[in-house]
């Protein structure tokens, strides 16, 4: 199976130039933490809740510092067409839970998360972790149920 067949497409992108409170909104409205961070469609960076926290607020910047001032630059990637067990067990060994998507172009297509390899995994545990990623509940980052 190819990563293009468990990605997530319409992914919403932050641009460089936009406010953190800007992206933090975007976050809150899809009910995620992290955004690509696109210029042209080309990926430049990643931002995350904990970025904004950190890396922002920790470092006493207010909600109009930029996206690019506290996004992370050195970003993994993946493309669209390469084997998805070759990337599951790559996410594996990095620790990481989600890895934008893009094609042999380098344009951004998508985003691939624990949640979309759970889906794809039968069992108990692919269960488990596919329930936990879905979006909602009382735990979700904008409180709702």
């Amino acid at each position: 199976m190819r990563v293009s067949e468990a990605m997530t497409r319409n992914v919403s992108i932050a641009r460089p130039d936009q406010s953190i409170q800007e992206a933090a909104r975007m976050m809150a409205d899809i009910d995620a933490g992290i955004l690509p961070v696109g210029d042209n469609d080309r990926l430049v960076g990643m931002i995350t809740d904990r970025d904004i926290a950190v890396r922002a607020v920790a470092a006493g910047k207010g909600p109009d510092a930029q996206v690019a001032d506290v996004m992370t630059r050195d970003v993994c990637y993946c493309f669209d067409d390469e084997d998805l067990d070759d990337v599951a067990h790559n996410l594996g060994e990095q620790q990481i839970r989600r890895i934008p998507v893009v094609n042999r172009d380098k344009r951004l297509v998508g985003i691939l998360s624990l949640g979309d390899l759970a889906i794809m995994q039968q069992g108990p545990a692919g269960e488990a972790l596919a329930g936990i990623s879905r979006p909602g509940g009382m735990h979700s980052q904008t409180g709702n149920a």
